[in-house]
C-alpha cells in the first residue's frame, strides 16, 4: 500500500469567487494536520449548496443535496465519509462511503457534490497522500482561513491575459514564481491553473 495511499483528513478552509472563469468558484480544502491546501474549481450551484450549509442558511425548498440527505435518512442510510480518491487530467474523483448499518457501499460522485453531501451529513472528508503531494499547494503561515460570502461580486476582474492561455509560454521557474504571486494574492483559482500547467510539464 505504501505511504502514497495514506488517508489524509481534510477540512473546508475556503470558498472563494474565482477570478478568471466567470461563474466558477474555488473550493479550498486543507489537510487537518498540515499546511497543504487543495484548491478545487467548482460551479456556482455547488458552491452555493456548500455555502448555504456551512452558513446554516435554510433555503425555502430543499436543494438537490438536501433531497439526497432526506432520502438517505428516510431509508436509514448514513454517509460515513467522503474520499477524493483520484486525480486525472486536473479532474478530482470522489466517492461516498455509505452504510445502512449492515453493509457498506461506495458510490461515485463529482467532488463538488460529494463535499456538498459531506457538510450535510457532517462526515469527514479524506484524500490520499499521492493526490495531496501532486496537487496540494503549501501555504506559509496560518492567516489564510477564510470563508468569503459567495454572493459578493469580486472586487476586480483579472484581465483575460492571466488566464491559463498565458501560462503555456512561461518557463517552469517563471511558473513557480507566478504560483507564489497567485498565492500571495489569494487567487487560488489562478494558482490551481498554474499548478495544473506545472503538472502537465512534469507528465509530458
Amino acid at each position: 500500500m505504501g505511504n502514497d495511499m495514506k488517508k489524509i483528513k481534510l477540512d473546508i478552509v475556503g470558498l472563494s469567487y474565482s477570478q478568471t472563469q466567470s461563474g466558477a468558484y474555488a473550493l479550498v480544502l486543507g489537510e487537518v494536520s498540515g499546511r497543504r491546501r487543495l484548491p478545487i474549481i467548482i460551479g456556482s450551484f455547488e458552491a452555493q449548496a456548500i455555502a448555504i450549509e456551512i452558513e446554516k442558511m435554510t433555503p425555502s425548498r430543499p436543494l438537490t443535496h438536501d433531497l439526497f440527505k432526506s432520502l438517505g435518512q428516510a431509508y436509514h442510510i448514513v454517509v460515513q465519509e467522503i474520499i477524493i480518491y483520484n486525480l486525472v487530467d486536473g479532474i478530482f474523483y470522489s466517492k461516498l462511503i455509505c452504510s445502512d448499518g449492515k453493509k457498506v457501499v461506495e458510490i461515485d460522485a463529482r467532488t463538488s457534490d460529494a463535499i456538498a453531501v459531506a457538510v450535510r451529513f457532517d462526515c469527514p472528508i479524506y484524500t490520499y497522500e499521492f493526490i495531496l503531494s501532486s496537487a496540494g499547494i503549501v501555504i506559509e503561515g496560518n492567516d489564510f482561513v477564510y470563508l468569503e460570502n459567495i454572493n459578493e461580486t469580486p472586487e476586480e476582474k483579472t484581465p483575460a491575459s492571466t488566464a491559463s492561455s498565458g501560462f503555456t509560454s512561461l518557463s517552469v521557474d517563471e511558473l513557480k514564481s507566478k504560483l507564489q504571486e497567485a498565492l500571495a494574492e489569494e487567487s487560488y483559482e489562478k494558482a490551481a491553473k498554474i499548478r495544473d500547467e506545472l503538472n502537465r510539464r512534469k507528465a509530458s
